[in-house]
């Protein structure tokens, strides 16, 4: 079929290339023309693993174009998808639907009769309803069709999640709307993937209940990670041991530093507001959101209580920092409230991400140091913090990292190492949902008398260090840091 995805941010582009991977012809329609600019230049204005591959392929068949022309590129299309952001409101909270509702106006003054809007943007319940009357009011044809089909999509795992998906979720309230969505998927529910077909308000709400229920497993999770702390149980154990049961599954049972990315909070405070406006309260959502906030700020805490003195002055490193790995997405990443502060706190805070480094310089507070490296962002750290766990991390050179470090004091947030292997290679190493180390006293870093002293460069090449040896030992002292 030919198809118009109006929408190239990354549920619009994701949808509009695998659309195209499954043998449709797909024109992706954007009024950002920078963007547009990028994707005919052969770029990809987002990261997401084999994306790339997949646009590149469906354009040299012809099967993927791209366009920032709205009024010219849905002529002639079977289905126009829908995927346009919908993020929070200031004021309330609610989504912003005026993006989305401007260019439903712009399709009703050009979009042919029979063609059946897909709605794939995240929106409240009732809102392809109020699209449908906008249609009307503005002179589109009767036969065109309104359909909620919202997307499960992970960042870092979307083109997975789109052709080989746990289901597809139809909401139609007609029949002709119902039937050509089906058919644009029958590449892919003919492998057997589930198809559940109901109304369209359902179909709205699916998306909602899913997102808001993984987000209460998470703060579940974490809250009973606090527990173990305290009680001196290991989370991980606990997690493993819950997850067995069937009913519950081990997904979203990792303790970490709360859930960031732009779906969960926005979803769940989402809910919370279409509670209010149907008088049906809900109060395990609002817990979660609340759970989830006290959950980012008590990560200062955390390093504070490590390190066993007080931030000030101190230098800290972060590992980490878009809301999780194998993106480039910063929308509410746990790292964001973490920096603040321990900026806030007075300490001096260097960073690195593989990929988050650019966009973190448009959300983080300034004074922040960004790091080329991990080795470079640990340099003369008094503690280190994993937020983010990137595969990089699981790999790095613990020796390497300890003798950058002036102090070898590391807090795992995403308990990515093992507990006991960190502690015999030296560190004080601490790890979420398991009782805490004792802190010890901080190690001294003064020459050795008598040792030899030359300079030359740290591995890393961030800064000159002294090295000196005695008896098989080194001191690295830096005593000059060039920018970077």
């Amino acid at each position: 079929m030919r198809l118009a995805v109006v929408g190239s941010g990354y549920v619009g582009l994701v949808s509009g290339a695998c659309l195209a991977d499954i043998g449709h012809e797909v024109v992706c329609i954007d009024s950002d023309l920078r963007k547009i600019e990028i994707l005919l230049a052969g770029g990809v204005p987002i990261l997401e693993p084999g994306l790339d591959e997949i646009i590149a392929g469906n354009r040299r068949t012809g099967r993927l174009t791209f366009s920032g022309n709205l009024r010219q590129s849905v002529r002639n299309v079977r289905a126009v998808f829908l995927a346009i952001g919908t993020p929070s409101r200031d004021d309330d909270g609610c989504p912003d639907l005026s993006g989305l509702f401007g260019a439903v106006r712009e399709l009703a003054c050009v979009v042919d009769p029979g063609t059946v809007i897909v709605l794939k943007s995240t929106v409240p319940v009732g809102t392809g309803d109020e699209i449908e009357a906008i249609l009307r009011d503005a002179g589109a044809d009767d036969s065109v069709s309104v359909v909620s089909n919202p997307e499960f999509l992970r960042a870092g795992a979307a083109i997975q999640d789109f052709l080989r998906p746990d289901r597809i979720v139809i909401g139609a309230q007609d029949r002709n709307g119902g039937e050509v969505v089906a058919k644009i998927y029958q590449p892919i529910s003919c492998a057997g993937t589930p198809v559940v077909r109901t109304t369209r308000r359902s179909a709205e709400l699916i998306k909602y209940g899913s997102n808001t229920l993984l987000a209460t497993k998470i703060a579940f999770i974490n809250e009973l990670a606090d527990l173990c702390e305290h009680a001196e149980a290991d989370i991980m154990d606990v997690a493993r041991g819950m997850g067995l049961d069937s009913r519950i599954g081990p997904s979203f049972l990792n303790a970490g530093p709360g859930f960031g990315g732009s779906c969960f909070r926005k979803d769940a405070l989402a809910l919370v507001r279409m509670g209010e406006q149907h008088q049906a309260s809900m109060r395990v959502a609002e817990a979660v959101l609340a759970s989830n906030e006290t959950r980012k700020r008590s990560t200062v805490r955390r390093i504070s209580a490590a390190m066993g003195k007080p931030l000030r002055g101190r230098t800290i490193a972060v590992l980490g920092l878009t809301f999780k790995p194998n993106t480039d997405d910063m929308r509410e990443s746990p790292s964001i409230p973490l920096i603040r502060g321990l900026m806030d706190a007075g300490a001096t805070v260097r960073v690195y991400d593989p990929s988050g480094n650019a966009g973190a310089q448009r959300v983080l507070p300034h004074g922040v140091i960004y790091a080329r490296g991990p080795y470079a962002a640990a340099t003369d750290a008094e503690a280190l913090v994993i937020v983010t766990e990137w595969d990089q991390f699981r790999r790095l050179d613990l020796a390497r990292l300890k003798a950058e470090m002036a102090e070898p004091v590391i807090v795992d947030t995403r308990n990515i190492f093992h507990a006991e292997d960190m502690r015999s290679r030296g560190f004080r190493y601490h790890r979420i949902g398991a009782a805490a180390q004792p802190a010890e006293p901080p190690r001294l870093r003064t020459l050795v008398p008598g040792a030899h002293r030359s300079p030359e460069r740290s591995s890393n090449g961030s800064a000159i260090v002294l090295g000196e040896r005695k008896r098989g030992a080194r001191v690295d002292v830096k005593v000059a840091s060039p920018a970077s």
